[in-house]
């Protein structure tokens, strides 16, 4: 039976000291894991060079400060107040927060801006803590390495598995390892979490408020989702139903009460005028999606995809769905304009130079396309010219019949590229969040009248202000709108 030889090979790695039964700095139980507490740091150093020209820092020192403040309280307070730790606020408009190995710690201005106290918070530096305190992502990376090297060892072991069969079943084996953090280290991220909540004066229920925040965010992304036709985005997919309703969320929340003080601290207005004059959604540095128009002012670029399809601005590039979801665009950097389009073209895609590649300007800019098939589906790609980069720009379709359905839009939007003109510059201006005070009688149908959030604006500021999905604004209460 495959799966016993799997379990027998991670004890025969751990016996024969291949890894690490290190103890948990938290339960003191025994974990498998391959790495020192000193590479785990280096490991951490490394990877956050990577993330931060990924997604790049948030401007705003302020912030920061603000951010780095509560997280250090909350790490001296954890198990592993040794370590050094920072916080980091990155530029993008995801709603996540993530921690890497050794006390590397980040959260997204997406994820901030639908959060409402310093106690909400909080809780999510705390959650990334409680990750980093029970080594989950070294067990996670250790996991990775014992399903690599007990491939191998079976592969000795067990001669008939020396076939692709043996491979594929191997990987399945391994990969039950490494499909994320799973429920039980997400539960111990928020049990960690809540507990230094407790020991440094907010209260552990934040956890389960900032959960449900979370959950919100979710429920409103699966209405507008369901309006525009596409699949909905999760927050982790562990939580089913609300956290109200979670059992063991709420239990393991409750464990920490003993840890109480009799202080007490939301934070919620000190939290609201950090939110102030902050980007919402697309910034500058990533462009700028205004009515399916793209603006990216440090690049000085523009492209206009068609009307009704769904934009999604990425790290990497900037890629819009037909309505049906059979048809794509897709733009991205193509490295430095050097030799012709038609160089770069074939670099990009490892085309050999007997392939047909045709050069064809793109208004005034130089330009190169080809036609071929990318995972079995009709796909063209154009290498074009602006200044001193070049970008690809791709169109396809699921078939021949889809391809010839979107072609009039998928070229419309190709030749629309062009560099950014003065009033575009004037155009793409990022959204921010303004704070404002409750009037008597406001309400979000209102607010929504005047928001740039679009159709679904008034349920949109509910969810940022925590008041999804029927609540209303209160006389002299602190709100966040985007302008």
């Amino acid at each position: 039976m495959p799966i016993p030889l799997l379990t027998r090979t991670g004890a025969l790695l751990c016996a024969l000291a291949l890894a690490n039964c290190a103890s948990n700095p938290v339960t003191g139980n025994p974990n498998f894991v391959i790495m020192s507490e000193a590479q785990e740091v280096s490991t951490g150093r490394n990877e956050d060079k990577k993330v931060r020209e990924q997604y790049g820092t948030y401007d705003n020192a302020a912030l920061q400060r603000y951010v780095n403040d509560i997280g250090q309280r909350l790490a001296k307070a954890s198990h592993r107040a040794g370590l050094q730790y920072q916080f980091l606020v990155v530029d993008s408009p995801q709603v996540n927060a993530f921690a890497l190995p050794g006390g590397y710690i980040y959260i997204t201005r997406g994820i901030l801006a639908y959060l409402n106290s310093e106690a909400e918070l909080a809780a999510v530096l705390g959650h990334e803590i409680g990750h980093v305190t029970a080594r989950h992502s070294v067990q996670q990376l250790s996991a990775a390495t014992a399903a690599n090297i007990g491939a191998s060892v079976l592969q000795i072991l067990v001669p008939q598995m020396r076939n692709s069969g043996g491979d594929a079943l191997i990987n399945t084996l391994g990969g039950a390892l490494l499909s994320g953090y799973g429920r039980e280290h997400e539960l111990e991220a928020d049990h960690l979490g809540a507990e230094y909540l407790a020991r440094t004066g907010y209260d552990p229920q934040a956890m389960i408020k900032v959960v449900g925040v979370l959950k919100n965010q979710e429920l409103f992304d699966a209405e507008v989702a369901k309006a525009e036709g596409r699949e909905p985005r999760a927050y982790h997919g562990l939580f089913a139903s609300h956290p109200d309703n979670d059992t063991r969320l709420q239990e393991v929340v409750r464990e920490a009460a003993k840890f109480k003080s009799a202080e007490n601290r939301v934070g919620r207005e000190e939290f609201m005028r950090s939110m102030e004059g902050m980007v919402f959604a697309d910034s500058p540095a990533q462009g700028i999606v205004r009515n399916n128009t793209f603006y990216h002012p440090d690049l000085g670029l523009t492209l206009n995809f068609p009307a009704g399809w769904r934009v999604q601005n990425n790290a990497q590039n900037v890629v819009a769905a037909s309505p049906g979801r059979n048809a794509l665009i897709d733009l991205r950097s193509a490295g430095r304009a050097e030799g012709t389009p038609a160089d770069v073209l074939r670099k990009v895609l490892k085309l050999g130079t007997g392939s047909s590649v045709t050069t064809q300007p793109l208004g005034s800019l130089q330009a190169a396309v080809t036609e071929t098939t990318l995972s079995g589906k009709p796909t063209r790609v154009t290498v074009v010219f602006l200044g001193a980069q070049a970008y690809a720009i791709g169109v396809q379709a699921n078939d021949a019949a889809a391809f010839r359905e979107h072609k009039a839009a998928m070229d419309a939007a190709t030749n629309s590229f062009h560099a950014m003109t003065a009033q575009e510059r004037a155009l793409a201006k990022p959204l921010r969040l303004r704070v404002i005070t409750a009037q008597a009688g406001q309400t979000f149908a209102a607010l929504a009248r005047s928001s740039p959030l679009g159709k679904f604006a008034e349920n949109h500021l509910r969810v940022i202000n925590g008041l999804y999905p029927s609540g209303e604004p209160v006389t002299g209460q602190s709100l966040k709108i985007v302008e």
